[in-house]
């Protein structure tokens, strides 16, 4: 009996040997198809490819693409484990020709698969084709010898595809297998189809017209082919079971569950542990593809998900958190065609296992309150809408777990005042966010987010994506269009480009649309919106329009490696500081990076040399930069570091880089640094190259910054030093090597020269100059004009005046290029009758300047001007005569 694994295999080795290039899964977060939540078929990878718009180096494609179906139009959550055949989770197989073979290819190639690589036997297969489609119908009895009655023609849109109400379309031929009459059911088309006698397993679609806004259709040019299999429904078939749940992979998750509750796999707990299984697989993959459980978009989905089966758990007895457990006996049966489940195997884990911790809290007190508010009621009857809100709202019980329990007491829930309920807290909110001090255009952020829901971020795995245009806002109010030459800000439903926050700036980059483009050149967030600050560079761009996104690629990889050397920076600063570190604030820019940090002096160069090569020993370690999401405590458990400015709610995106030398990759403890952190970052450390750190300086009173570089800006610095540092040795005629010692060689030398050069100007003063010694007031009065003395060796000469006239006052003037500096000294026994600060004030006023200090016995004071100092030295004469 072939597993899954095998049948899988099978099919694309069968393609591949008919000249199919073999494509890997594409992510469930479509990347070119804003309108899907997830995935759902496999060819939304290859959209543009059958458009024209996007070429590829093939015309012929196989793949096995995860699917997933738990929101929008496709959803089959709440059948989930109640039928054979449904599922969150789905594997679809799928062969696609890209104007290369058509029906005629695609047709023998699956009468070929099914019949002779598969086995199964001709005359339990029957067909359906569109009811117009002869060419289709001819060749399935040309090639499989069907009769007329095993070609069964439908003339509804079941047999009918289209990719949107205009664009590609065409029909399908769909394959049936008959499990004979033991199974109740009609052929499709009867009144009985609805039954399980006749199963639908693989469906052909032949992609040959194009629909038109008014009804009319033409051929495409390239026609084109896209099939899909579901790999639970052939492989129940292969296996010869009758339910998807019963072949050989379901079987194994299910008795992992099993095993995990101490239950029975197929007794009363049957629905849990298949729902259970389902929902571990769905889970999983979408959290290896980057989303998050959150309260908005996909992730509120992945949330609800989680929570279905958390709640099958609990059912089961339960009593600890139990969905992390079984994450390895999916990635033994999954990892090895999905890789992205061994390399996530981690982040899975401890997401389920901290979603189910929180959760069993929510769980056990809703349902007590639940059971309050319900014996208050008459039997069957409805739970007030008021009643479901305060659970949801007071008490973070989901409505859809509300309703959940309810329906198995038969019971339902008053949606309209559950709405009317939520709608009125929004209006209390509103009305509280309005005085709050926002900006008055904010207003329409809080109306988008209202109408619209929160932004979904994609960038921290991709920087290319598709989006829808939700909004147009300029001047503060939303507008239809832009043109080029215009100014707006773009909000979209999802988006690659980060939002300025945490210290890292906003991404830039392009956005397309089939009528135009525009320039981003900042992102920034509000009420949970991307504002995506853009200009129209060319025709125009409207609400309502696809588009696609482009994050600029360069300024991005340099922002990320300043970010995730800023981890590093502070870390080192901890180790080689102290403890006492902690970071006050951050700038990531593509440029340069700037962190502000607790310490209450400049650093030395010694301490320097040291952060900066520990930041750069960890680049060169080259270590991977992993992320996991946990409880803000558990984070800071693990020593995870809180980043200044940060709101943290439940859950903490865990940045980890760096492995210490001689513990062992990844050890808890282990690790050099560890920080709650919601930007993006390089995937290896190596990426940031190379760290310079240019110097620190005060920010504040008790806090430093450090500028620093990386990468290719830090190299572009180091060579413009090296370039100075060579001008500098060839102005020395010495070497690079011999610089320094040159320079304090010169240093010493000019030290000299000028100590040299002050004591001459010192003994010209003093021995030369106009000098007079004149009595005024019975006072000794020395006063002395001079030229090219510097003001600091005045004091010096003023004590030598002093002691020159053994008591009285003196007064040095020095001319120094037009400017005066001046210095007054009184002799000890004087000080009392006369202050020194008193008379160079009244010297520096007489030559236009003011103020002047010191001590009593000896003042100094400037002026601009010296040309009048005759008048300065009469200032201070009529000072001693009182």
């Amino acid at each position: 009996m072939p597993s899954l694994n095998d049948i899988r295999s099978t099919f694309l080795d069968f393609y591949a040997r008919n000249g199919h290039k073999v494509v890997p899964s594409s992510p469930l977060v479509p990347r070119n198809d804003p309108t899907l939540m997830f995935a759902n078929s496999g060819m939304v990878q290859f959209k543009d490819c059958f458009t024209g718009a996007e070429t590829r180096d093939y015309v012929r494609a196989t793949s096995a693409q995860k699917c997933v179906r738990a929101g929008g139009k496709h959803n089959d959550l709440d059948n989930v484990g109640y039928t054979a055949r449904h599922h969150t989770f789905f594997e679809m197989l799928g062969n696609f020709s890209f104007g290369d073979y058509f029906k005629e290819g695609a047709i023998p190639y699956a009468w070929e698969l099914l019949t002779k690589d598969f086995d199964i036997p001709k005359d339990r297969l029957l067909v359906t084709v569109y009811h117009t489609d002869d060419e289709a119908a001819a060749i399935w009895k040309k090639v499989a010898g069907l009769s007329d009655d095993r070609i069964i023609r439908i003339p509804t849109s079941d047999n009918f595809w289209q990719m949107g109400p205009t664009g590609p379309c065409g029909p399908c031929t769909e394959i049936f297998f008959d499990h004979g009459d033991k199974i109740w059911g009609g052929p499709p088309g009867s009144a009985d189809e609805d039954g399980d006698r006749f199963i639908e397993i693989w469906n052909l679609v032949f992609m040959q017209n194009e629909q038109f806004a008014d009804g009319s259709m033409r051929a495409l040019d390239m026609q084109s082919i896209d099939t899909g299999m579901g790999l639970e429904r052939i492989g129940a078939l292969l296996q010869g079971k009758h339910d998807n749940y019963d072949t050989d992979l379901m079987r194994a998750l299910i008795e992992a569950s099993a095993h995990a509750t101490s239950s029975d796999p197929y007794g009363p707990g049957k629905t849990h542990h298949r729902v259970i299984a389902d929902h571990l697989r769905s889970t999983s993959f979408l959290i290896a593809d980057g989303v998050m459980p959150s309260n908005e978009g996909r992730g509120y989905v992945l949330r609800r998900i989680m929570r279905r089966a958390m709640r099958h758990a609990h059912q089961l007895g339960a009593q600890d958190p139990v969905m992390h457990r079984l994450v390895p006996a999916l990635v033994r049966q999954m990892g090895a065609a999905y890789p992205e489940l061994t390399r996530a195997q981690a982040l899975i884990e401890e997401t389920l296992r901290l979603e189910e911790t929180k959760f069993r809290q929510t769980l056990d007190r809703g349902l007590r309150l639940l059971d309050d508010e319900l014996s208050a009621l008459p039997e069957g009857s409805a739970l007030p809408g008021a009643a479901a809100f305060k659970l949801y709202d007071t008490y973070g019980f989901p409505l859809d777990l509300t309703q959940d329990a309810l329906r198995e007491q038969g019971r339902t829930v008053d949606t309209e005042g559950f709405d009317a309920a939520m709608a009125e807290q929004k209006a209390k909110a509103r009305a509280s966010w309005a005085g709050s001090g926002e900006t008055k255009d904010a207003a329409i952020w809080f109306d988008l987010s209202d109408e619209h829901g929160a932004t979904e971020f994609l960038g921290y795995d991709t920087e290319k994506a598709e989006g829808s245009i939700l909004s147009l806002v300029s001047a503060g109010a939303a507008v239809l269009k832009a043109v080029a030459g215009d100014k707006v800000q773009i909000v979209l439903n999802q988006t690659p480009f980060y939002a300025e926050s945490g210290g890292q700036v906003g991404d830039a980059g392009i956005l397309r649309t089939s009528t135009g483009r525009a320039r981003i050149t900042d992102t920034r967030k509000a009420q949970g919106l991307f504002l995506h600050v853009a200009e129209v560079t060319e025709g125009e761009i409207a609400a309502g329009q696809g588009a696609e996104l482009e994050v600029d690629h360069a300024r991005r990889a340099s922002i990320q490696a300043n970010h995730s050397a800023t981890h590093l920076l502070n870390e080192a600063l901890r180790r080689v500081l102290g403890d006492h570190v902690a970071q006050r604030g951050s700038l990531n820019a593509p440029d340069r990076l700037r962190f502000d940090f607790s310490h209450s002096k400049a650093l030395s160069a010694e301490e320097i040399a040291r952060v900066e090569a520990e930041v750069n020993g960890f680049i060169r370690q080259n270590g991977e930069v992993t992320t996991r999401i946990m409880a803000p405590d558990d984070a800071r458990a693990l020593g995870a570091q809180a980043l200044f400015g940060e709101k943290y709610g439940d859950e903490v995106r865990v940045v980890s880089m760096g492995t210490l030398p001689g513990s062992a990759k990844g050890t808890d403890g282990q690790t050099y640094s560890v920080e709650l952190c919601g930007g993006t970052h390089v995937a290896r450390l190596g990426e940031v190259g190379l760290f310079v750190l240019l110097g620190d300086s005060a920010s504040s009173a008790g806090v430093r910054r450090i500028e620093a570089l990386t990468g290719e800006g830090a190299l572009a610095h180091l060579n413009e030093q090296m370039k100075r540092l060579a001008e500098v040795a060839s102005l020395l005629k010495a070497s690079p090597a011999e610089v320094v010692e040159r320079a304090k060689a010169l240093v010493e030398e000019r030290r000299s020269l000028a100590n040299e050069l002050a004591q001459l100007r010192r003994e010209a003063a003093m021995g030369s100059g106009d000098a007079e010694v004149k009595d005024i007031g019975g006072v000794k009065f020395l006063s002395r004009i001079v030229s090219g003395v510097a003001g600091k060796d005045l004091p010096g000469l003023i004590d030598e005046m002093k002691s020159s006239v053994g008591s009285g006052a003196v007064l040095l003037i020095s001319n120094n290029d037009g400017k005066a500096a001046l210095a007054a000294g009184v002799t000890a026994d004087l000080v009392e009758r006369f202050s020194a600060v008193s008379l160079v004030k009244a010297a520096a006023e007489a030559l236009g300047g003011k103020g002047g200090g010191g001590r009593p016995d000896m003042a100094q004071a400037g002026a601009a001007d010296a040309s009048n100092a005759e008048a300065a030295v009469k200032a201070v004469e009529a000072a001693l005569e009182g």
